[in-house]
């Protein structure tokens, strides 16, 4: 599975919705290549290019633009009971 996730800037993945995805992404043994956006919502054409929305985490998932950490977390979990069947 290809992953690149756009994500805010803050360094840590513990204080932001940004690292749930990291961690949870990393959990399901996932190679993710990381782009770190601007602060500013304005500043992030491609992610509002990819999602139709400036706000982050996005994460695009074999071609597929998911936004919001809740449905990209949901979307890994369904992916791995897939594999597991």
């Amino acid at each position: 599975m290809s992953v690149v996730l756009y994500r805010c800037r803050t360094p840590t993945n513990w204080l932001c919705p940004c690292g749930r995805v990291a961690r949870a992404l990393r959990g399901a043994g996932e190679e993710v290549q990381e782009m770190r956006v601007p602060w500013r919502r304005r500043d992030r054409a491609e992610v509002q290019a990819l999602s139709g929305q400036a706000t982050v985490p996005v994460a695009v998932i074999d071609g597929d633009a998911i936004c919001d950490s809740r449905r990209i977390v949901q979307h890994l979990h369904k992916g791995v009971g897939r594999d597991a069947k």
